[in-house]
């Protein structure tokens, strides 16, 4: 399950590259993005700075200052802010890419068929966050408001 800060960071990110894809130099203001996605100002100022050292956003201080993508949104994937926030995308630790560890039960990975099973549901899921961009995301949300019916 994707942690709150995780919620938070992917519904920010989304709003500012819709932001980007505007302008892509434009700055948002925290105070903008936590009224307009609904997010608590502390709590998404610290997400925020999170995603400023891992190099998805940057800032600028001052007047016309704000937060906005450093790269495009077609190169932020979820799996890469789920990591960030959340750590490994695996239900074992000997599965995971970044954070690997021995299972202290097992005798032999190469024959384990838990280990073999819990995999192949961590490389669907890293596979389904990695093709879902925040692009893709934008896409998705656009392609559901056009098919919506309209009042």
């Amino acid at each position: 399950m994707l942690s709150k800060k995780s919620k938070y960071a992917i519904n920010a990110l989304v709003f500012l590259a819709r932001k980007f894809k505007e302008d892509p130099n434009q700055k948002v203001q925290v105070l903008e993005i936590a009224q307009e996605k609904n997010i608590p100002k502390k709590f998404l100022e610290s997400i925020l700075l999170t995603l400023k050292k891992n190099g998805i956003l940057g800032s600028k201080m001052g007047r016309g200052g704000g937060y906005y993508l450093r790269r495009n949104p077609e190169n932020v994937d979820l799996a890469e802010v789920y990591r960030i926030f959340d750590g490994a995308i695996g239900l074992l630790p000997c599965v995971t890419y970044n954070y690997y560890e021995k299972c202290e039960e097992c005798e032999d990975e190469q024959t384990c068929g838990i280990r073999h099973a819990i995999l192949e549901v961590r490389n669907q899921t890293v596979e389904i966050l990695k093709r879902n961009t925040l692009e893709e995301i934008l896409r998705k949300e656009e392609e559901a408001e056009n098919s919506s019916p309209s009042e």
